[in-house]
């Protein structure tokens, strides 16, 4: 089994695990509690999303760590639209992730706002989808804030600094080994964005 099998394979598990939990809470009333509000939660999805990268697990850190979301956040931008969650995904990739999952959008939401892995899951397939289209890993960290190149500049000096702060200097430093954003984007990019989200069906409970 080549890697982007086994990857499709495990994220997969993990969502569906993800939305067998959420089912019910999907459904809930406005105003009900989150599933998991504290950033042990959010560690905890952060890790399983790396499925075993250092490289990924520190880049999903310093997304968040830019964003600065929180577990139940929902924030009005000025054109209308809503960042969502603790990696503040914006409410313009519902419909994707929507037609992604075959979910229906208002549990899609739902799932940003209050579920912490639903949310960390989505960053990383919004991340690597852009990876493999720019080849480039901070081309990729810019294109998960904005399509516009002026503004993925700021944003990307900005996520370095995060993750400089959080990790130290040498961050893709792994062991004896080091991984470079050049060398993650060359692995990564040479994978689906699909390997990263889950099968069809696999969140098909509703």
């Amino acid at each position: 089994m080549d890697n982007a099998t086994a990857d499709m394979g495990a994220v997969a598990t993990s969502l569906a695990a993800i939305a067998a939990g959420a089912a019910i809470s999907a459904a809930a009333p406005a105003g009900s509690r989150s599933i998991g509000s504290s950033e042990t939660d959010l560690t905890r999805c952060i890790s399983i999303a790396s499925g075993g990268r250092t490289w990924l697990e520190r880049t999903l850190w310093g997304l968040r760590d830019q964003e600065g979301g929180r577990i139940g956040a929902e924030i009005a931008n000025a054109d209308g639209s809503h960042d969502l969650g603790p990696l503040q995904i914006n409410s313009w990739w519902i419909p994707k992730l929507a037609a992604v999952t075959r979910t229906p959008p208002q549990h899609v939401r739902w799932w940003l706002i209050h579920d912490p892995c639903f949310n960390v899951n989505s960053a990383r397939w919004i991340f690597l989808g852009g990876l493999a289209v720019t080849h480039d890993y901070w081309k990729a960290i810019g294109a998960y804030h904005s399509p516009l190149e002026r503004r993925q500049q700021r944003y990307t000096a900005s996520v370095a600094s995060k993750l400089s702060r959080r990790f130290g200097r040498n961050i893709f430093a792994v062991r004896s080994r080091r991984v470079t954003p050049a060398a993650a984007s060359r692995e990564e990019s040479a994978r689906r964005p699909s390997a990263y989200f889950p099968a069809k069906g696999a969140l098909e409970i509703f």
